[in-house]
């Protein structure tokens, strides 16, 4: 079909107003797809990491937040594949005002070890281990805030402390980051001390909000979590154990599904597109019923009516669909740069398997609103066409 495509564009530009319409609509259609589909793969790459599969998070078979017995501790420490465990406990603060939320989040120092990819040097681990107060922010959360190491922070709680303030001030002794892309959304956290929690909290002592596990064998997952759970099974404290990637999904999967109301969404942006494009295409097929007569009096056979009019609407599909996922492409990119320090966690780029998507996509429906009017092209009896039947 290259040596026609002089016939194709000719045909494409016959009326050239309404194929920029017809064009705008496939822009626009996959300028959401490209937009919408980054967002849902941000969102199914929250917290996911190839280190996640061999951590375990234990928490409350309840919900999340609900407290744990610390005595569970050395009992999970001792099931068989569990190498490493931490507990850990939070609590959710404001700082100067209501609306900036700031989780802090106590560990003792082991949790470190925990996560190789958490990149924080060994003079901090030791700062917040001597600071009594001390606390490590997360690269993103101190970039919000504008914190530097020897700030002091105070975080404004619904939970009073034991001496009656509900005003926790913490020295600002490190700061935090993760080397995996897909952890940043765990760098809005502010990471305490496990001892000036309990030191300074209300006695719901020798509770945690959670476990982390490392175990030896990520194959062996499924059977240390059930060996896990079954030690505070059918008691007032059931546990769920489930690996971090799973957990984080979990967390996500709070939120809503992302996946299908993207699905939703583009599901109606496509049907509507059908019904535009296929239009379109139907239209411009029918008013050149005679010129398409002529050609075959010239000696052009069925199947080369047929591959022109389906070319004509690949062509149209894929050119519009380039152009939609070439602005989402640029968009994405500015909203990454322009809300960096803002978002929760950072947007992916529209990236190559969002243009391979995409570009199936708009050859696909290019062979669906093309294949009645090239049908009708390839079967068309020339007779009938110049007399206008």
């Amino acid at each position: 079909m290259v040596k026609y495509l002089h016939l194709i564009r000719a045909s494409l530009f016959r009326r050239k107003g309404r194929t920029v319409l017809t064009l705008l609509a496939i822009l626009v259609s996959f300028l959401l797809f490209g937009v919408l589909d980054t967002v849902r793969s941000t969102f199914s790459n929250f917290g996911q990491t190839t280190r996640g599969y061999d951590r375990l998070i234990t928490i409350s078979k309840m919900s999340f937040g609900q407290p744990l017995p610390l005595s569970l501790y050395s009992q999970i420490k001792n099931v068989a594949g569990v190498v490493k465990i931490d507990y850990g406990s939070g609590f959710v603060g404001t700082y100067q005002n209501p609306r900036n939320a700031v989780y802090a989040e106590s560990h003792t120092d082991s949790f470190f070890d925990l996560y190789p990819e958490l990149a924080i040097s060994p003079a901090e681990r030791l700062a917040l281990r001597s600071a009594r107060a001390g606390a490590i922010a997360g690269e993103s959360l101190a970039r919000t805030f504008n914190w530097k190491v020897g700030d002091k922070i105070p975080l404004k709680t619904a939970v009073n402390r034991k001496d009656g303030s509900n005003v926790w001030t913490f020295d600002l002794v490190g700061i935090y980051r993760f080397t995996d892309a897909n952890m940043k959304p765990y760098e809005n956290q502010l990471f305490i001390s496990t001892a000036y929690l309990q030191e300074a909290g209300l006695a719901a002592d020798n509770t945690v909000t959670f476990y982390a596990l490392k175990i030896d064998n990520p194959t062996e997952s499924d059977r240390i979590a059930e060996a896990v759970d079954a030690i505070s099974a059918n008691s007032d404290h059931e546990t769920k154990t489930q690996s971090e990637n799973a957990f984080s999904a979990a967390l996500i999967g709070q939120i809503g599904d992302s996946g299908a109301i993207v699905t939703s969404i583009m599901g109606a942006v496509f049907f509507t597109l059908l019904l535009v494009t296929g239009h379109s295409i139907t239209q411009a097929v029918s008013e050149r019923i005679p010129e398409l007569a002529i050609l075959k009096t010239i000696g052009f056979t069925g199947r080369k009516i047929l591959g022109l009019v389906l070319s004509e609407s690949v062509i149209l599909l894929v050119l519009g669909s380039v152009i939609g996922l070439a602005i989402a492409t640029v968009a994405v990119r500015e909203a990454h740069s322009l809300l960096e320090e803002t978002l929760p966690m950072p947007i992916l780029p529209v990236g190559g398997g969002v243009w391979l998507r995409g570009l199936i996509f708009a050859i696909g429906v290019g062979l669906v609103v093309g294949a009645l009017p090239a049908w009708r092209g390839m079967r068309l009896r020339i007779v009938d066409a110049l007399s206008g039947r």
